[in-house]
C-alpha cells in the first residue's frame, strides 16, 4: 500500500513501520547509554559512518577503503565497546509487561513470609538483603553464594540472617517460592548516595543487581532497621510492612494473577470458587 511520493521515492505501510522500528530501537539505545560514556562513543560510530558516506559520494578511494575495513569489524566492535548498555537493554526488554505474560511467577505465599521476616530483623536492627528473581535470572551471583534450594520461610530466613550464623553475610536470592542460594555477592552500584544520604555497601549491592537484572530487592539497614525497595536503579526508603506487602504485591502482580487463574477455574469447571 502505497502512501505518498517523495520524487522517485514510494512510502508504503512497511516504510512508515520499518522507520519507527528503527526509531524505537536507536531511541532505547539511547536511553540505555544516556549518562553514560558509552554515549560519546556512540556518537563517535554515527560520526564515522557519516564520514564514509560523505567518502563514497565524493569517491575518495583510499578513505573508502579504509573505513570500509573498519565496518567490517563494527558489530564485533560494538558488541565488545557497548557489552553492559546491551545488557541493560535486554534487561528493558525483559522488563516488558508483553514478556512477563510467558514467565508467570507465583509469589505471594513467599512475600507474607518475607514481609513477617523483615518486619522482625527492622525491629531487632539486623541487616538483609533479600533479591526476588523475576523474568530473568542472576546465576552468576547464585553461584558466588551457597546454594540451598530450600522452601522459603521465616524461620529459614531469621536463621540465615541471625548475626552468629556463618551465611548471614551477602544476599539471599529467591525464586517463585524457593530459597536458590544465600551468602551471595551482589554487583556494587557506582552510586554512593541518594538523595543527599551515603549509601552503604548493603543498598549499593541492591542498587547494583537491580540496575543489571529484572529483580526486586528488599534491604534492611543494620543501623536504622529502615526498609527498602531497589528496583530498576531506583531506592524506595523507609518503607512500613503494610506498604512493604503493598508494593510486592503491585510489582508482581500477585492480584491480578489471583483474577486470571479465578476466570480460568471458571471457564474450566463452570463452578465459581
Amino acid at each position: 500500500m502505497e502512501f505518498f511520493r517523495i520524487g522517485f521515492i514510494s512510502v508504503g505501510l512497511s516504510d512508515v513501520i520499518d522507520i519507527l522500528l528503527v526509531s524505537f530501537i536507536f531511541y532505547r539505545l539511547y536511553v540505555a547509554m544516556r549518562g553514560t560514556i558509552a554515549i560519546q562513543i556512540f556518537a563517535g560510530l554515527l560520526l564515522i559512518l557519516a564520514f564514509s558516506l560523505v567518502a563514497q559520494a565524493s569517491n575518495l578511494k583510499a578513505m573508502t577503503w579504509i573505513l570500509r575495513t573498519l565496518s567490517d569489524i563494527w558489530v564485533l566492535a560494538f558488541i565488545i565497546l557497548f557489552q553492559p548498555e546491551l545488557r541493560r537493554l535486554l534487561v528493558l526488554i525483559s522488563r516488558s509487561p508483553i514478556i512477563r505474560v510467558f514467565l508467570k511467577i507465583n509469589v505471594d505465599e513467599s512475600i507474607d513470609e518475607v514481609v513477617a521476616t523483615v518486619t522482625e530483623l527492622s525491629r531487632k536492627k539486623i541487616g538483609a538483603l533479600i533479591v526476588f528473581v523475576r523474568a530473568s535470572g542472576i546465576r552468576m551471583a547464585v553461584e558466588t553464594g551457597t546454594k540451598l534450594e530450600a522452601h522459603l520461610s521465616r524461620s529459614l530466613l531469621l536463621s540465615i540472617f541471625n548475626p552468629r550464623s556463618p551465611l548471614h553475610d551477602g544476599a539471599v536470592v529467591v525464586k517463585d517460592r524457593v530459597i536458590e542460594a544465600a551468602r551471595c555477592t551482589l554487583p556494587l552500584s557506582n552510586l554512593t548516595a541518594w538523595e543527599g544520604q551515603l549509601l552503604g555497601t548493603r543498598h549499593r549491592a541492591g542498587l547494583g543487581i537491580s540496575e543489571q537484572a529484572d529483580v526486586i530487592v528488599v534491604i534492611v539497614s543494620e543501623e536504622t532497621g529502615m526498609v527498602s525497595i531497589a528496583e530498576n536503579g531506583t531506592l524506595y526508603r523507609g518503607l512500613t510492612p503494610a506498604v512493604l506487602r503493598k508494593e510486592l504485591k503491585a510489582r508482581f502482580n500477585v492480584e491480578a494473577d489471583r483474577s486470571a487463574a479465578a476466570v480460568w477455574r471458571v471457564l474450566k469447571t463452570g463452578v465459581q470458587a
